[in-house]
């Protein structure tokens, strides 16, 4: 059924090009009527016409790009010189506006171009006021602003903090991006600093994302693909995001997949490949939902930046993984609710694992082995299969693997080069994540259980830690780690200003990398400590 819905996706658009309308079909049997546009630099068509530059139509084109302006002082907003572009450069745009509900198919090329739904002042409360985008071979660069951004349209989603959950069906929502099925699809993009209303600091315009959407989204596909490159963040919804499907390949500047509503918003990913590296620039999360993170199905690699102390998976309310195949690196951890239904492992290293390293991961059954290779650098390591099952296992550095891969996971592995087996310094400590740390149990390294400083929130010094001096070898290994306090208990070693994590970082162990056995347990597991094993 798949394979037809493809066929009359793609008949849509060749009719399209000739009449107003194409006709296709569901997978219920509906008949669906897109309206398809065709990009251009030469010229943007709407069902085979000319577009229309009245703003009255539908589908209109215009070149009142919004961007930020070079030159305007700190009166107009907060943009870096980086972020700012003359009038020239955003005039080279032109701006497809869809200003009705219906269904659109997007194909062809434009090189400065973007794709802006705006449905009007009143459709955030109108269940009727709906766009479904579909992108079947479309190449969009927009080199000041996002290539594809939704201003309005219906909000199915409440940002009611006290209602507030993670469980959110947004099926109804009124911005809908599907990835038509063989297609592969381009898009780059820009983002839009903060802009000032004028006369105050109150924000007018703020756009992070090469595809932005200031109301919930879906993005659904099958084996269609989505390439994105992005300057700053890839993709951004201000409230909810779920992805169904579609092969989605992000390399972005800053965090790669954003939900941002404060303890509120929840990214959900029921399927699909999706890679969400954020390695373009100096900062950012592969993933990052300011509410909850929830991954049911569908294969997802994430990687935060490998120069800052960011997480493949970061989510303030909780990530829960019930399902799927999940790598992710970054040199933080965030926690994975104790609530999930699939076995999860986090890695913590001792030093962070190159990109030119595999990561192996052996069973006791010896040929149950599945490989890792990230796009980024990162001291923590995060896997989730329904292949990790009660078991002990060992683990490996390897220069090379050979197998089946999908985006940096690679199983049937059949040749494995210069393989290092690695250990941990003891214990699993399971169901820990931003309210505790992954320590070890080193009696012989100045402390034990029972007088162990108590784990402080970001840039505080615990009390009985001020006077606690490092063992000698911590030291050695990680000398930028420096916990000194300042004047004000305040610790002045990694990142400054009292910058250490204490509470979130789960490298902060003074143990020895002695056990070459992972056990894994139902639920989380975590270990720490991880370096190359060397036998006495």
């Amino acid at each position: 059924m798949k394979k037809i819905l493809s066929l009359f996706l793609t008949l849509a658009v060749m009719v399209s090009v000739f009449t107003a309308c194409g006709p296709s079909q569901t997978s219920e049997g509906a008949e669906v009527t897109y309206t398809g546009i065709t990009l251009s630099d030469n010229g943007v068509l709407v069902g085979g016409d000319e577009a229309a530059t009245d703003p009255s139509s539908a589908v209109y084109v215009s070149s009142d790009i919004v961007f930020y302006l070079e030159g305007q002082g700190a009166e107009y907003g907060e943009g870096e010189s980086g972020e700012e572009h003359p009038q020239s450069e955003a005039d080279k745009h032109t701006v497809i506006n869809i200003t009705k509900p219906g269904n659109y198919m997007i194909s062809g090329s434009i090189s400065h171009g973007q794709i802006a739904v705006n449905l009007g002042d009143d459709a955030k409360k109108n269940p009727d006021a709906v766009v479904n985008i579909t992108l079947n071979n479309a190449d969009i660069t927009c080199t000041v602003a996002p290539a594809i951004i939704c201003y309005s349209a219906y909000e199915c989603g409440s940002d009611d903090t006290d209602t507030a959950t993670k469980d959110v069906d947004i099926s109804a929502a009124g911005f809908n991006i599907t990835i038509a099925d063989g297609s592969i699809n381009n898009i780059n993009g820009s983002h839009v600093a903060r802009i000032y209303k004028p006369g105050t600091t109150d924000k007018l315009h703020k756009y992070d994302a090469a595809i932005e959407s200031l109301v919930s989204l879906n993005i659904n596909g099958d084996d269609g693909v989505l390439n994105l490159v992005a300057d700053n963040e890839g993709i951004e919804t201000k409230l909810h995001m779920t992805i169904n499907g579609g092969e989605i390949n992000i390399n972005s500047a800053d965090d790669a997949l954003n939900a941002g509503e404060d303890y509120v918003s929840v990214i959900t990913i029921n399927d699909g490949k999706i890679l969400a590296n954020s390695n373009n620039g100096a900062e950012g999360d592969g993933i990052d939902s300011n509410g909850w993170l929830v991954i049911n199905g569908g294969y997802v690699s994430a990687f935060g930046n490998s120069h800052s102390q960011d997480s493949g998976l970061d989510s303030d309310n909780g990530i829960h993984i019930n399902g799927g195949t999940v790598f992710a690196t970054g040199n933080m951890y965030d926690e994975i609710s104790s609530e999930s239904t699939q076995n999860s492992v986090v890695f913590s290293f001792a030093q962070p694992v190159s990109p030119d390293k595999y990561i192996l991961l052996r069973s006791s059954r010896g040929m149950d082995a599945t490989a890792f290779n990230g796009t980024a650098s990162g001291s923590v390591m995060v896997y989730s299969s329904p292949l990790l099952t009660e078991d002990d296992y060992t683990l490996y550095t390897a220069q090379s693997v050979t197998g089946e891969g999908v985006n940096g996971i690679y199983s049937d592995i059949t040749e494995v080069v210069d393989e290092k087996q690695l250990a941990h310094s003891g214990g699993n400590a399971m169901g820990l994540g931003k309210g505790g740390a992954m320590m070890a149990k080193p009696d012989d390294k100045g402390f034990t259980d029972g007088d162990r400083p108590q784990i402080p929130d970001r840039g505080e010094m615990p009390e009985d830690m001020r006077e606690f001096t490092p063992p000698q070898d911590f030291k050695d290994k990680m000398p930028q780690w420096d916990i000194t306090p300042d004047e004000n208990g305040r610790p002045i070693g990694f990142g400054g200003e009292g910058g250490f994590d204490f509470k979130n970082n789960p490298q902060y162990s003074f143990g020895t990398a002695t056990e070459t056995v992972f056990a894994i347990k139902s639920g989380n597991n975590m270990f720490s400590g991880i370096a190359e094993y060397a036998s006495e």
